[in-house]
């Protein structure tokens, strides 16, 4: 009998199988670990992450974190030169739209938050960011400035004596502030407007200076825990309605609303002359310095007037050429006539052609002989300035600047201020100094044809023209922008109650024409809009200006020149993917919340590649902070950031 060989078959089918299965098993191994290194789109095992899948891959900097915090204060950031643009980059070199300008059909019922609340995508190729919770600042920082607070630097000037240590002085990136700005002791949320026209809480500006310096003109009173505003003036103690009434009346063609638009105050005291030319449809700059009354911008600011701390010393205003129809001087205490007028010329550049210059002060009315001679001497730098004098009434003087350039050329071949060269671009004013010339006024009439307000808002300017070097029609441009924003407002408005949101003192940071600004004029938004335009793009101050607005030019590597607390909103778009390149993103998200007031809210429109980080400052600082995907849908190349400032800040 032959001796059974079932078992030995067996284990050797077995071991047979189980070789084969590890060979098998090998290949796999082997071919899926060379095509994933060689064609990212057959991945079985990898070492390197997938740049073009998110749904396969994971990023391999997942779990790695960055403390922004630790190098803020690392970079140098050189900013001081105005950066000269030639082109608009709206449109790209092959004359498509680009990414910061989309332009598409709205729906509107198809709201622009339409989505879910969500976070950015942790698996996206982006960083992933960890931001190191900001601490407070001092509590005497809480009225703080960056750049008119330098001491150090201020002590250093060589010279004060024309008002230079009221100018900007930025702290060096090093010694910027890296901390929250506290809110004063007792601070409340501010008095809605129109209320807040009248009376402001105490507490939000306890300062009592200007009650004791001017509580007989009628400028402020303190009545038990609110400051009261009669609505008076060093020169018009009798209320502004009734002082803008004699200026109409001294020259009729003054008319407030309708071809006076725009105005700008200097040495504005509370701004009651800004205050009340809103209800004429005048929207006014308000200007003063931070002086010894140096809380006067701030309370402009905490009544809900437009308003920003600037003051005439050695360098141009922050506003371009021909920018206000009117400019009004009511005992602003200052020497228009010092330096051969160079002080006077500033405002002649500022001042649109065919415009108004209204002066209320001392040399206009009294008769000691010093006075007389400052009235002399006024007379005379006006005549050479081509300055028509229109009208003298009690003490009240007003003037008109010429529509055109014939008088300048037809003057004596040595009067003085001589004609600018005309290599001088007249809205270049980042960092430039005062020159003691005169500005030509532009051969082809720019600036001096407007249409009347309101129809001004929308109808596309002259000098819209003379801005952009674009492929397409400038006037189709500016027409897109203002329906892009138009249907955004919209959709802001029905989607986000914007209706109940406090919607006051508003900033534009990135503002191009001033769409948005628009949109909220035409969606009847109790607003108004400082419209920044960075030195980084195109100068279009010019064209935000003749469409009835105003606004100002800055750069946001450095801190902007207002008090803490003086914005309701903020809106950023397209700004920070593109400031990030020059500055420190973290750095201007605390300017930020450094002027945004308690229960603000900050709208952040911007690449997704940008958000992760923009979410973890954010939180960071304190904000509560939700991305949202806009009516283009969760594959669009940007996200909206939305963000609150709690009243109270553990």
């Amino acid at each position: 009998m032959k001796p059974s060989t079932t078992g030995v078959s067996f284990s050797t089918t077995v071991i047979i199988k189980t070789a084969a299965f590890f060979i098998v098993s090998f290949a796999f191994f082997y071919l899926g670990k060379h095509w994933s290194n060689h064609y990212q789109q057959l991945i079985f095992f990898t070492a390197t992450s997938s740049s073009t899948s998110h749904h396969v891959s994971t990023s391999p900097d997942l779990n790695k974190t960055f403390n922004i915090t630790s190098i803020l204060n690392k970079q140098t950031l050189k900013t001081s030169e105005p950066l000269k643009i030639k082109k608009f980059g709206v449109l790209n070199d092959d004359g498509t739209m680009s990414d910061g300008f989309e332009i598409g059909e709205f729906d509107p019922d198809n709201t622009d938050e339409s989505v879910d609340e969500k976070q950015p995508d942790a698996s996206s190729s982006e960083l992933r960011v960890k931001v190191e919770k900001f601490v407070w600042c001092l509590v005497n920082m809480s009225e703080y400035i960056p750049c008119l607070d330098n001491v150090d630097a201020i002590g250093k000037l060589e010279s004060v004596e024309r008002g230079e240590r009221f100018e900007r002085h930025c702290p060096v990136e090093e010694k910027r502030f890296n901390c929250l700005v506290q809110t004063p002791i007792g601070y409340r949320l501010p008095i809605p407007w129109p209320k807040s026209r009248e009376e402001v809480w105490y507490s939000n500006v306890p300062h009592t200076r200007l009650v004791e310096d001017k509580g007989g003109t009628n400028w402020i009173i303190r009545d038990k825990d609110k400051f009261k505003f009669p609505g008076g003036g060093t020169q018009f103690i009798h209320g502004a309605d009734q002082y803008l009434d004699h200026i109409s009346k001294m020259v009729p063609d003054i008319t407030f609303g309708q071809s006076i638009r725009v105005s700008l105050d200097v040495g504005c005291g509370v701004a009651s002359f800004g205050a009340y030319l809103l209800s004429r449809n005048v929207i006014t700059m308000s200007v003063a310095p931070k002086d010894v009354h140096e809380n006067q911008i701030q309370f402009a600011l905490e009544r809900g007037v437009p308003a920003m701390v600037a003051a005439f010393a050695t360098r141009r205003l922050l506003y371009p050429s021909q920018a206000f129809d009117l400019i009004h001087c009511s005992r602003c205490r200052i020497n228009w006539t010092r330096d051969d007028g160079i002080l006077l010329l500033e405002v002649n550049r500022m001042l649109r052609a065919g415009g108004y210059f209204v002066w209320a002060a001392q040399p206009v009315y009294k008769h000691e002989q010093n006075l007389e001679e400052q009235w002399e001497e006024m007379l005379n730098l006006t005549i050479r300035l081509c300055w028509k004098l229109l009208k003298k009434d009690g003490y009240v003087a007003i003037w008109r600047k010429p529509s055109d350039n014939s008088c300048y050329l037809n003057r004596a071949a040595e009067t003085k201020p001589p004609l600018c060269d005309p290599s001088d671009d007249p809205d270049n004013v980042w960092y430039v100094n005062l020159k003691a010339c005169i500005s030509a006024l532009p051969e082809n009439g720019y600036g001096a044809n407007l249409t009347k307000w309101p129809a001004r808002l929308q109808t596309p300017p002259d000098r819209l023209q003379s801005i952009l070097d674009a492929f397409k029609s400038r006037k189709e441009l500016f027409k897109a922008e203002s329906k892009y924003w138009n249907a955004i407002i919209a959709n802001y408005v029905n989607a986000l109650h914007w209706k109940t949101v406090r919607l006051r003192n508003v900033m534009d940071m990135r503002a191009s024409f001033g769409g948005f600004a628009a949109a909220l004029i035409d969606h009847n938004l109790d607003s108004w809009v400082m419209n920044v335009v960075p030195v980084s793009g195109p100068n279009t101050l010019p064209v935000i200006y003749d469409r009835g607005l105003i606004g100002v030019m800055h750069d946001w590597c450095e801190p902007f020149d207002t008090y803490p607390r003086t914005y309701d909103f903020l809106h950023a778009a397209y700004l920070l993917s593109v400031e990030k390149k020059r500055c420190n993103v973290s750095s201007i998200l605390l300017e930020m919340d450094r002027i945004l007031r308690p229960g603000g809210h900050v709208y952040i429109r911007d690449a997704l590649s940008i958000m992760n980080e923009l979410v973890e400052i954010a939180k960071a600082i304190g904000w509560q902070a939700t991305v949202r995907d806009t009516n283009e849908g969760p594959h669009a190349s940007y996200r909206v950031l939305v963000c609150y400032k709690h009243t109270t800040r553990l």
